[in-house]
């Protein structure tokens, strides 16, 4: 009797604890699923290697009971896997260029992906808020998000539509909430290149806005990029610009090197 009541407790206790632990646990699994998923396309897998999309995540904190939001999806390529992770148990947002009625490129890209979150079920729980990067924008309702991503963005949208981003991230996140950055880095001794940002002055401006570097890593770092590239940033690939032109050159270099910086809004 005291042999089963003692495997019995045993079994009751190992229960127990993975139901402490599964929420971390399933968070996981589901990452691993969604990357791994039918509604990625082998293009899109095969950058993998140099986005690291799981670590990437990880480092942020990611679960998928939280509140995202991803800024400036583009072509969703972070959406295929922030959906399918977070559907069913959390909340995604893509706060993304408006429509404006106009034949420009904030309709085109807003467009483009309303197209790719209509082409598959697993993307059927993201919910699209109007972003401009100059102005003050809505990412999420105030207040309630766990997580703000923005991945590779910083370049296009300048010094002060970086400065305005941030403040709008602010705004959204929780207290105690994360700002993920990645993005291509602009070497230390040079002022500018094409497509790249300065990792001292990112972390200024997101200080500026209140919030508090908690970490950086170096898990999409590229030390073979040297930036100074005739057609910027966008000389690698996986654009590669200069089409067949020192092609091999380019593919052996990989895609751009990038800072990923963990910041946090004081929980106080």
């Amino acid at each position: 009797m005291t042999t089963i009541k003692s495997v019995v407790t045993a079994s009751l206790l190992s229960v127990a604890l993975l139901g402490a632990t599964s929420g971390s646990a399933f968070a996981f699994d589901k990452l691993d699923d969604a990357i791994a998923g039918e509604h990625r396309s082998e293009k899109n897998k095969a950058r993998d290697q140099y986005r690291h999309p799981k670590e990437t995540l990880e480092f942020f904190g990611f679960k998928d009971d939280m509140t995202v939001v991803e800024i400036a999806p583009g072509g969703g390529w972070y959406t295929e896997v922030l959906a399918p992770a977070l559907k069913g148990s959390g909340v995604l947002y893509g706060a993304h260029y408006p429509d404006t009625g106009k034949e420009d490129y904030y309709s085109r890209s807003r467009k483009g992906l309303e197209k790719k979150l209509a082409s598959d079920p697993v993307f059927s729980e993201v919910k699209l808020t109007d972003f401009m990067p100059k102005q003050e924008s809505e990412l999420a309702p105030a207040g309630s998000a766990d997580m703000v991503l923005t991945f590779r963005n910083l370049h296009n949208w300048g010094k002060m539509g970086v400065e305005q981003v941030f403040k709008d991230a602010y705004t959204a996140l929780k207290p105690g909430g994360v700002l993920g950055v990645v993005e291509h880095r602009l070497p230390e001794d040079m002022d500018h290149a094409d497509g790249y940002y300065s990792q001292a002055l990112a972390i200024e401006q997101a200080e500026a806005a209140g919030f508090e570097l908690a970490e950086t890593s170096e898990i999409n770092a590229n030390p073979k990029d040297t930036a100074d590239h005739p057609k910027g940033v966008w000389t690698l690939p996986p654009v590669l610009r200069l089409g067949d032109q020192d092609r091999d050159k380019y593919l052996a270099i990989g895609e751009s090197d990038r800072m990923t910086l963990k910041f946090v809004k004081p929980a106080k």
